[in-house]
C-alpha cells in the first residue's frame, strides 16, 4: 500500500474539500475496519475548513504510517522467528540438549597429564569429526570402533549404508542412545538416509561428501575430518592423536598421494563405469562400458589412499566452496573405477590454496599388494608388532573379532569389552568402567602412543622430507 500525503491540503482542492474527504474515508476502510454506509452530503454550513481538513487527513496519513511499519514489524518478526524453526536451518538440524557442562567447563587451553606438564604451555586440543561407514552386518563392529576412537571433545555420524535392512540401523541408533556419555556429550549422530557404497565407482565418494557435509552442520568447532570403515582400528589413544595434533597447523593434511598413474591408466582411469549405487535404491552389478576416454589435460591426476586426513578447510571448499575444481573432479570421477582413491589428492595437489599442506602420509598401516588388489590384505597377530612400532594412528583391514583387535584393546588402549578407551576426562575408579563418571573433555593423558606418533611425524618433517614430498603442481 502506497502512503502519500492527502491532496486537500494542496490550495488548489480548496474548493473540492468533501470529495477528497470522502475518498480518504473509503481508502482507510478497505485496509483497516469493515465498510460502512455513507452518511448524507453535508450542507455548505457544516463543511470544514480547508485547515480541519488538512488537521484530518495528516492525523490519518500517521496512523496509516504506524500501523503499515507496525505490521511489517510484526510480519519480519515472524519470518525471522519461523526462519530460526525451519528444519533446514543450520541450526536446527538437530535439536539437541546442551552438553553435560562438567564435560566442557571452559573453551581454553587442555592440561596434559604428565608428570613434567606445564599447564601454561599447552596449546589448545583440536576436535575431530569422524565418519564411521559400515554394510549390512556391521553395527556392531561399527559400536566397537566407536568405543575405541571415542573422545567427548570429537564428532562421529555413523553410516550404514543400504545393503543394511533398516532394523539393523535403528538398533545401531537405539544403542547410540542407550550409551550415558554419548547423551551428556551429544556428539554421536546416526545417518538415517543411508546411501549405496560400492567398492568400485563415485558412490564412495558421494557417499564421504554427504557425511562431511552432515558433519560441518552439525558441530562448527571440528578441525579435521577422517573417514573410517567395519574394517579399520585405532592403534594410538584418541588422548594421544589429540595432543599431538595440537602442535601442529590446523591446515595440515594427512594425504598419501602420488603422481604416478603406471598400471592404473589402462586398468583404473581410463575404463568407463557406471556407479548403480547414484541412481537405483537396490545394490546390482558395476556396469562397464566398452568404449575408454583419454587422461585428462585440464588437470593432472593423483592417486592415493582410502584413508585420508583432511582440514576443515579442505571439508569446505569441497562441499561450499565457490572454486568449480572439486566439482569438475567430482564429475570427471563419476565414471572412474578408483574415484574415491583419486579423489582428494587430486582435489589438493591441484588446488594451490592446499598443495603445499599436504604431507604424504595418512597415518594408516596397511599391507598392499603389488600390484594392489581392490583391498589390502588381512591383519593378524603375526604382524601386531610391525603394526605398532610403525607409529602410524589407524590400520586396517581387520577381520570380524580378530584375537589382533583384543591384544590392542587390551595392551594399548586399555578398553575392556563393551567400555570406552579411558581419557583425561574419565574420572571413575580403576577397575569398573572408569568413564561412567566424567570430568574436563580439556584433560588429556597422553601414553606411549603418543611418542610413537611423535617420531613418526617428526621423521616425516625433518631433513626436508616435508617439502621434497608437498605436491606442487608445476605449470
Amino acid at each position: 500500500m502506497a502512503v502519500t500525503t492527502s491532496p486537500s491540503a494542496s490550495p488548489r482542492n480548496k474548493s473540492k474539500p468533501k470529495k477528497q474527504i470522502s475518498t480518504t474515508t473509503t481508502t482507510i476502510s478497505t485496509f483497516s475496519r469493515p465498510k460502512r454506509m455513507q452518511a448524507p452530503p453535508a450542507s455548505p454550513a457544516a463543511a470544514p475548513s480547508p485547515a480541519a481538513v488538512a488537521l484530518k487527513d495528516s492525523k490519518t496519513t500517521l496512523s496509516i504510517i504506524l500501523a503499515t511499519a507496525l505490521f511489517s514489524l510484526i510480519f519480519f518478526l515472524s519470518i525471522s522467528s519461523s526462519s530460526r524453526r525451519s528444519p533446514f536451518s543450520a541450526s536446527a538440524v538437530l535439536h539437541h540438549p546442551k552438553p553435560d557442562p562438567f564435560l566442557f567447563p571452559t573453551r581454553q587451553t587442555h592440561r596434559t597429564v604428565f608428570r613434567s606438564s606445564n599447564a601454561s604451555s599447552d596449546p589448545t586440543p583440536p576436535s575431530i569429526a569422524y565418519l564411521i561407514s559400515g554394510s549390512n552386518g556391521d553395527s556392531n563392529r561399527m559400536l566397537r570402533l566407536l568405543f575405541a576412537v571415542y573422545h567427548p571433545r570429537n564428532h562421529y555420524l555413523l553410516h550404514l549404508d543400504l545393503s543394511a535392512p533398516q532394523s539393523e540401523r535403528d538398533s545401531l541408533a537405539v544403542a547410540v542412545e542407550a550409551i550415558p556419555i554419548f547423551r551428556a556429550a551429544q556428539n554421536v549422530d546416526v545417518i538415517g538416509r543411508a546411501d549405496f557404497v560400492y567398492l568400485k565407482g563415485s558412490s564412495t565418494i558421494s557417499s564421504t561428501l554427504h557425511g562431511a557435509s552432515l558433519l560441518l552442520r552439525l558441530s562448527p568447532n571440528w578441525d579435521w575430518f577422517i573417514r573410517l570403515t567395519a574394517d579399520d582400528y585405532p592403534l594410538v589413544t584418541q588422548d594421544d592423536l589429540l595432543h599431538i595434533l595440537s602442535f601442529l597447523p590446523k591446515d595440515m593434511n594427512f594425504v598419501t598421494h602420488s603422481s604416478y598413474i603406471g598400471w592404473r591408466e589402462a586398468r583404473k582411469l581410463k575404463p568407463i563405469i557406471v556407479d548403480p549405487g547414484l541412481y537405483l535404491s537396490e545394490k546390482t552389478a558395476m556396469f562397464y562400458a566398452t568404449q575408454k576416454r583419454e587422461l585428462p589435460n585440464a588437470f593432472q591426476l593423483f592417486t592415493g589412499s582410502s584413508l585420508s586426513i583432511v582440514s576443515r578447510q579442505v571439508v569446505e571448499f569441497c562441499v561450499l566452496g565457490t572454486d568449480n575444481l572439486p566439482r569438475t573432479l567430482l564429475m570427471y570421477f563419476s565414471n572412474t573405477q578408483s574415484g574415491h582413491l583419486n579423489y582428494f589428492p587430486t582435489v589438493l595437489c591441484n588446488s594451490h590454496q592446499f598443495n603445499k599442506t599436504v604431507l604424504n602420509d595418512n597415518l594408516l598401516y596397511a599391507i598392499v599388494d603389488k600390484p594392489p588388489k581392490e583391498q589390502p590384505q588381512f591383519l593378524g597377530p603375526s604382524d601386531y608388532v610391525l603394526m605398532i612400532e610403525s607409529g602410524a594412528a589407524f590400520a586396517t583391514r581387520f577381520q570380524l573379532n580378530d584375537p589382533v583387535l583384543n591384544r590392542i584393546d587390551t595392551e594399548i588402549l586399555n578398553r575392556g569389552p563393551g567400555h570406552i578407551v579411558p581419557g583425561g576426562w574419565c574420572l571413575g575408579e580403576p577397575g569398573n568402567d572408569t568413564c561412567l563418571v566424567w570430568g574436563d573433555a580439556d584433560v588429556v593423558r597422553p601414553g606411549s602412543g603418543a611418542r610413537r606418533l611423535e617420531k613418526r611425524i617428526v621423521g616425516l618433517l625433518s631433513n626436508g622430507t616435508f617439502r621434497r614430498n608437498r605436491c606442487v603442481v608445476v605449470e
